[in-house]
């Protein structure tokens, strides 16, 4: 029995289903981000009505109304508020991290198991039922109005999230490095600073990007803790915006939406790469391993 044999017509005509089939997808989920930029630009009343992606007249000054802000604090100093909580957020959680999964990977120690154990069972606690005595604590320590509540439980390691995914990364690499380095004399710190660190840049990478555009675009937390106006960040910046009026003028509370993504949206792009690479950390090792074995 012969086989049939694929046309060239065949082949193009797939590939154009496919193709048609991937922008219809990509209009219907970025239909919303597209509306919510020609809102933008649209004046109050032809925003109420208006539901295509054309603007019938350009209102530019909406995003020089929105950044005026409210109540004399512009949408400035919210953007700086978010960026400082972000960078700290960002700082903690690889640095804290990556030692955690460090530990928990790499080294031997009593009841390892069970540690892990309880850290992956913390992903099973909602966040909203730790808010009512993290609040108590730091309202007794003082902190609330300031980002230290937002910044100081990710230098205890406290995403255990992250830790599972450097820990499932460094698990896929060669222990055989382990193995190298301690016949060298190599201590657990230089072990970890001369030949984890260099290797673990995929999964650095991935928790830095994910905190980032969590911290970035998270909005209870922020709002429980920097209830001032001045202290707000972008995200709840943007809510007390809409409550205090601007909804009734929706053009400036869109054009500052706009801007609020535009940071996520450019660093997910630029470092999109980065991410799949860190989902491919066995064919890495198996290049190390490649290269070490010829020299």
């Amino acid at each position: 029995m012969s086989l049939p044999v694929a046309t060239p017509g065949t082949g193009r005509l797939a590939r154009a289903a496919t193709v048609t089939a991937l922008l219809v997808v990509l209009l219907v989920l970025g239909y919303p981000l597209l509306w919510i930029l020609a809102s933008s630009l649209r004046s109050a009343g032809e925003t109420a009505t208006g539901m295509s992606l054309w603007p019938q007249e350009f209102t530019w000054s909406n995003y020089a109304a929105g950044w005026s802000g409210i109540n004399g604090v512009g949408f400035g100093r919210f953007f700086l508020n978010s960026t400082v909580v972000a960078v700290g957020a960002v700082t903690g959680n690889v640095v804290t991290c990556l030692l955690a999964a460090f530990a928990f990977a790499r080294l031997r120690f009593p009841l390892r198991r069970f540690w892990y154990a309880i850290v992956i069972g913390t992903l099973l606690l909602p966040q909203h039922v730790l808010m009512v005595p993290q609040y108590m604590i730091f309202r007794e320590l003082g902190w609330l109005n300031t980002p230290l509540p937002l910044i100081v439980p990710k230098l205890l390691a406290a995403d255990s999230f992250f830790i599972f995914l450097i820990v499932q990364f460094l698990r896929s690499l060669p222990e055989s490095y382990d193995e190298y380095a301690r016949a060298d004399g190599a201590s657990p710190w230089q072990l970890f600073r001369h030949v984890i660190l260099p290797l673990s840049r995929p999964a650095i990478t991935a928790t830095a990007i994910l905190t980032f555009i969590w911290t970035w675009n998270d909005f209870f937390p922020q709002l429980v803790y920097l209830p001032m106006v001045e202290d707000s960040t972008a995200p709840s910046g943007l809510h007390q915006y809409a409550v205090a009026g601007g909804l009734s003028a929706p053009g400036p509370m869109f054009a500052m939406a706009v801007l609020s993504l535009l940071p996520v949206l450019l660093l997910f792009v630029a470092f999109q790469r980065h991410l799949t690479s860190s989902a491919a950390p066995g064919r890495m090792a198996a290049n190390l391993q490649r290269g070490r074995t010829r020299r």
